[in-house]
């Protein structure tokens, strides 16, 4: 089943109607954008295309690097402040993360791409350099909710510049720099495994500032590596505007001007002109030129895909009202699992190597990065698995959802530390698996009209399980395993819930 739409004619209007002016608007809104997609694929990919790839991916990394180092300093933090709920940290982070994800995402439409790129790793960096100072735990926090603020930007302004530049052809580019988030996991835990391993309290008991300035060392080295990205993206990296930002402002010459540039970087010629681009028009009588889109303009476009006809086309049939409320409940499970036992695997490894007499530090933090290590080819794994003919999408993120919740169970009948890290690499190994193929088979099963309003609702659903993770973590306390039995039934329920989704997309073209 395929379903297409006209990229001229928005699916809200009824063809017995005239278009209103703000209809109007943007309709010429699209099919300018149209016309600047086909300019930049006719250019093709090239020099400026990969130098972008190389330092989109550092948003790509923070994306990942952050929550890991929020995890990896839990234990630390919450020994020398001697704190009783160390899962605030956590709320505090993914607030944080929330936030950023809504205020960066609007305001790149409103006020253009280019200061969002910067700023989102400069608040990062800065934030994070300063919480290494902290001088008690709420500081931490606050300063986590700050940094993750810049965290929660990265992806939903990269991805926009990223395919705003990238030809048609070269799209799937945008799913391997997913590469970076394993990369950046791994990276975490080296760095971790010295300056933790070796600078944290053996407990809280004995706990001074003095004796526990690793996980400070740790953030000055973290918040030291943003503040490097971004300084290449600023210094070593020319990036243009939006063609599309440029064009909604009024400003075609300037959008026009960046794609021949571009093509220049590439060693290219572009045929673009400005008469190629049509005016926006105003809402006067005499429909004169509009000086760019109003505000009200951008947020009525950005908000469109949610709009009710987009919703109820998503419940449209039993059937399509089946399947999207499974994968809207998938995706709330798996994003309460997840952070509920992954942001506090430090903690608990740290808790239940002393009852194995073997709680040291830095035998955590080894195996924070034997663990991340294993992770790496999950997702690699997973693009295979995915297209074997008795597997599927659908067999494989069972499969994977199944095993991660099974391994996590399996973590609590461990009796000596090697059993336990061996459950934990397989966890860490099927849980990348799992993402890998839930990211990929999520937009197949929306119909490419209600794509975008799909994969918000899931998107949206996992933002809320990950804010609710530490409030039953705090409920449930880490210091005994009921974090790790909830999060395990969380993913065992949610793998037998993807069998009774009616769609397989293996071999078929998007919906």
């Amino acid at each position: 089943m395929s379903t297409t739409t006209k990229i001229d004619e928005p699916d809200h209007l009824s063809p017995d109607r005239p278009p209103s002016y703000d209809d109007a608007t943007a309709s010429t809104y699209r099919t300018n954008a149209d016309v600047l997609n086909r300019a930049i694929q006719n250019i093709g990919m090239g020099r400026y295309q990969w130098q972008l790839f190389g330092v989109i991916g550092f948003g790509w990394a923070s994306d990942n690097l952050w929550p890991i180092v929020t995890s990896l300093i839990l234990v630390p933090v919450s020994y020398e402040f001697n704190v009783s709920e160390p899962p605030l940290l956590t709320l505090a982070q993914n607030i944080g993360l929330l936030v950023g994800a809504l205020f960066w995402g609007f305001s790149c439409d409103l006020f253009g791409r280019r200061w969002a790129f910067n700023l989102t790793i400069g608040i990062t960096a800065v934030f994070g350099l300063a919480a290494a100072g902290s001088p008690s735990f709420a500081a931490v926090g606050v300063f986590a909710a700050l940094w993750s603020v810049g965290v929660g930007g990265n992806l939903p302004v990269d991805s926009a510049i990223f395919l705003e530049f990238l030809p048609g052809s070269h799209q799937y580019l945008l799913t391997v720099l997913s590469v970076n988030w394993a990369l950046a996991q791994l990276l975490a835990n080296l760095i971790a495994w010295p300056l933790l391993g070796n600078l944290t309290c053996a407990s809280a008991e004995t706990c001074t500032k003095s004796n526990n300035m690793g996980w400070r060392y740790f953030l000055i080295t973290m918040g030291g590596l943003a503040l490097l990205m971004c300084i290449v993206r600023i210094l070593f990296f020319t990036l243009y505007e939006s063609p599309k930002f440029l064009m909604g402002k009024g400003r075609n010459d300037e959008a026009v001007t960046v794609v021949h540039e571009v093509a220049r970087r590439n060693g290219k010629m572009s045929d673009l002109s400005t008469d190629s681009l049509e005016e926006l028009l105003s809402a006067d009588e005499d429909q004169t030129p509009r000086q760019g889109l109003k505000a009200s303009d951008h947020m009525r476009m950005l908000l469109e895909p949610l709009s009710l006809p987009h919703v109820k086309a998503l419940f449209n049939t039993p059937r399509r009202a089946w399947s999207t409320g499974l994968m809207i409940l998938i995706w709330t499970l798996i994003g309460l699992g997840f952070p509920l036992y992954n942001a506090f695997l430090p903690y608990l490894q740290q808790t239940r190597g002393v009852q194995f007499g073997d709680g040291s530090t830095y035998i955590t933090y080894r195996n924070s990065l034997i663990i991340a290590a294993v992770g790496v080819p999950g997702s690699l794994v997973g693009g295979a698995m995915v297209e074997l003919p008795r597997l599927g999408r659908k067999g494989t993120l069972t499969l994977a959802s199944i095993s991660t919740g099974t391994f996590l169970l399996a973590s609590t009948s461990a009796s000596t530390s090697a059993a336990l890290l061996g459950w934990n690499c397989s966890y860490s190994f099927t849980s990348s698996l799992l993402y890998a193929v839930l990211y990929s088979y999520t937009p197949e099963i929306f119909e490419t009209k209600d794509r975008g309003t799909g994969n918000a609702l899931v998107g949206a659903a996992n933002r809320i399980g990950g804010i609710l993770a530490p409030i039953i973590a705090i409920f449930a306390t880490v210091q005994t395993s009921s974090p790790v039995y909830v999060s395990g039934v969380l993913f065992l329920v949610a793998g037998f819930l993807v069998l009774f989704i009616p769609y397989e997309t293996r071999g078929t073209m998007s919906l």
